[in-house]
């Protein structure tokens, strides 16, 4: 067999398919609102679809939350809050919540396959990656919740109230862990409204809240719109704000706000850098900017969605990214080999081909993988972009898809003044064997988060949130309890 056979051997495979079954899930055909302990009717009798991305097939019919909706989830909550869950010892509070995170490791398989069919991710990441990162967010935090005197000494850490709390389509479940644990480990109660187009998962954790006996009004989950995020984010009653979304909804936000006592924490876009130096490990790197931006299809506020590569090693890791980009499998989310699903929405995906073709019209060299994409649902190749400048805007903007700009660099120098020459300042990568490198960039680079020779690594006991217009405040680890305190 020539060299040129092999190579086409190795190139020409194919995996058998290997979806996930949906036989163990439950689906309802129309979901309430969750209200002090009970689904309840929307006021406005009114209901929207949510779909798969992936077949563009209805799974459920959702509540659409108005302003007296959220007023009653507003009032169970401010109700449980004063005549419950600040009265009860923190070791009680603990409990429930730990309640809660073994529930969701026991339900693990049907939350998993729940968030590819709505939201359109890959299985492997929903059920090695969303689930289990969620269930140990409530472990983590149910440990804080009788430790606070030990984690601010000194300082008489008190509740704040009731906690509205926004999230949004790209990590649904994961991002409403991240927000009710915290809350409700400092003894706060909450009021949650989850992306309208990913609502499936944060409305089965509500069963299962339900189902872990927590006291009725202490977690409320209302769906609906734009509008019914400005009715938590307005009502009198919230005493803080915990939005993770779009930079342009954070200022929003931040307008409604001025002039009262809300606490505030936003989490919102941004435009990560992944910085490869001439000394790093090539092929870990290749992987790592692989898993940065293409197995979460972009859908990430911190996807490495720039990629700067020192110059005299820049062929190299081009070539051997464009090689990767050939075995990458688009297609049906609940296949287990399938490395990048569905685009979340067909709005996410009309903005995403946008910006491609941007990035050619200003000239850019635009290279694709040639695989096969599904004629029905909504799915993006993987998509490089060559010889971009810091003017082009698919290097400026943020995409939230699977395309990557990709930049060269000679000094450490240079390097760090391009990093640094955007809006948003969310998170980083570095790769190189030299720990002074390392350390270096860390206390130059205006990023809240910047990983060392690996990407997207998350752990609830690490801290997580940016600069600039990515945001302020901090989500996860020790951090991530002080905006639910008052001292």
């Amino acid at each position: 067999m020539t060299k040129e056979n092999k190579t086409e051997f190795f190139t020409d495979w194919t995996y058998a398919p290997s979806p996930e079954s949906t036989d163990h899930i439950k689906l309802n055909k129309q979901y309430d609102l969750f209200i002090n302990g009970k689904f309840v009717k929307p006021n406005s009798k009114k209901y929207f679809s949510t779909i798969n991305p992936a077949t563009e097939e209805k799974l459920a019919e959702v509540a659409l939350a108005d302003e007296k909706d959220v007023d009653a989830a507003v009032n169970a909550a401010k109700n449980a809050y004063d005549k419950v869950w600040k009265k009860m010892p923190a070791a009680e509070r603990g409990k429930y919540i730990f309640r809660i995170a073994r529930l969701l490791q026991e339900r693990a398989r049907e939350f998993a396959v729940i968030e590819s069919l709505n939201g359109g991710k890959p299985i492997r990441e929903s059920r090695d990656v969303d689930v289990p990162l969620a269930a140990n967010h409530f472990f983590y935090y149910a440990g804080w919740a009788d430790k606070l005197e030990y984690a601010f000494p000194n300082k008489k850490p008190q509740s704040l109230g009731v906690a509205g709390q926004i999230i949004p389509w790209n990590f649904p479940l994961l991002m409403a862990a991240w927000k009710i644990a915290p809350a409700l480990a400092t003894g706060n109660t909450v009021v949650l409204k989850p992306a309208e187009t990913t609502p499936l998962t944060a409305l089965k954790l509500a069963e299962l809240i339900r189902d872990s006996g927590l006291p009725d009004g202490v977690v409320n989950i209302v769906t609906g719109f734009g509008n019914t995020g400005a009715a938590i984010v307005n009502h009198p009653k919230v005493n803080k704000i915990a939005f993770t979304g779009s930079t342009d909804v954070g200022k929003i936000i931040q307008k409604s706000i001025a002039g009262t006592n809300k606490k505030v924490t936003l989490e919102l876009g941004g435009k990560a850098a992944n910085i490869i130096f001439d000394d790093a490990p090539i092929d870990q790197a290749v992987e790592g900017i692989i898993n940065g931006i293409f197995f979460n299809q972009g859908h990430v506020c911190c996807a490495g969605s720039r990629l700067f590569v020192q110059e005299n090693v820049a062929d190299v890791v081009i070539a051997k990214l464009k090689q990767r980009l050939e075995t990458l499998i688009v297609g049906n989310p609940l296949d287990k080999n399938t490395d990048i699903g569905a685009i979340n929405s067909r709005e996410q995906l009309q903005k995403i081909n946008d910006y491609i073709k941007i990035g050619i019209d200003e000239g850019a060299e635009m290279y694709q993988s040639s695989c096969n994409i599904p004629a029905k649902g909504f799915f993006c190749k993987p998509t490089l972009f060559l010889h971009t400048s810091q003017s082009h805007r698919i290097v400026q903007e943020e995409i939230f898809g699977p395309v990557l700009a990709i930049q060269t660099f000679r000094t450490i120098e240079e390097v760090i003044e391009k990093a640094n020459n955007i809006p948003y300042g969310l998170s980083a990568g570095v790769w190189t064997d030299k720990g002074s490198k390392i350390f270096n960039l860390t206390t130059k680079l205006r990023a809240g988060v910047v990983w060392a020779n690996t990407y997207n690594k998350f752990d609830p006991a690490s801290p997580f949130g940016g600069y600039k217009e990515s945001g302020f405040g901090r989500e996860g680890g020790l951090h991530g309890l002080m905006p639910y305190l008052q001292f």
